[in-house]
């Protein structure tokens, strides 16, 4: 199996490149730089009004670093997955070191119902994969993701394939020369990097952190936009 060093999969997302495998037990990984990337405009995120009514219903818990070895698991767990083991144990040391991160999404019950990963690097965070076991719980994770990047001062959300889930959000595909420009202003030293725990801070403030106030704070955070 080869050993991807986490330092060197952190240049290669600096250098607009990931790495993928052709199954999970496939010893061996590639690199990939699509000549078109999807990312998500942190501004232009399409929040339904179903969906931002499912945020405010409090049906649903969402936290985040609280599971990321359950998340990566599930986001693994499909017929057809490029998670093969190095690629799991490097983005787990970076978990570890405080450079990847996960969205969970939890229904009444406290089952683990949807969530994303990805790996954060100065003010871009590369989305890796996600998954959904309930209706709309990958899409309640990505709103809540993409809360936590307004909040934080992230700049760019790279989203890497387009699909028609993304897609229906709001992401969008960018030629690879403006996606490299996009992410050389995201790594530049100034303005300082972003915040990932400032979402936290805010949401201390609500009264008991009610899961329903959460969610319509998040809501608020994103606007209607249909």
């Amino acid at each position: 199996m080869t050993y991807l060093h986490p330092d060197l999969l952190l240049q290669g997302y600096a250098n607009g490149v990931f790495p993928m495998a052709d199954s999970r037990d496939a010893p061996d990984l590639f690199w990939v730089e699509p000549r078109k990337r999807a990312i998500l405009p942190l501004d232009d995120f399409h929040l339904s009004r179903s969906l931002a009514k499912r945020l405010r219903s409090g049906r649903f818990t969402v936290t985040a670093d609280r599971a990321f070895a359950e998340v990566l698991a599930a986001c693994a767990d499909r017929e057809a997955t490029w998670i093969n083991p190095g690629i799991e144990t490097a983005v787990t040391t970076l978990h570890a070191r405080g450079q990847a991160h996960s969205i969970e999404v939890w229904d009444k019950d406290d089952a683990l119902v949807g969530g994303l990963y990805g790996v954060r690097l100065g003010r871009a965070f590369f989305g890796e994969s996600m998954f959904s076991r309930q209706t709309d719980a990958s899409k309640i994770a990505l709103a809540w993701l993409v809360a936590r990047m307004k909040i934080g001062g992230f700049a760019l959300l790279d989203c890497q394939f387009m699909t028609e889930h993304l897609a229906s959000l709001g992401a969008m595909e960018v030629p690879r020369r403006a996606y490299l420009a996009a992410l050389s202003a995201a790594l530049a030293p100034d303005p300082p990097p972003a915040d990932w725990s400032s979402l936290d801070a805010l949401l201390s403030t609500l009264s008991g952190a009610e899961v329903s106030a959460s969610g319509k704070l998040i809501a608020q955070l994103l606007g209607q936009t249909s």
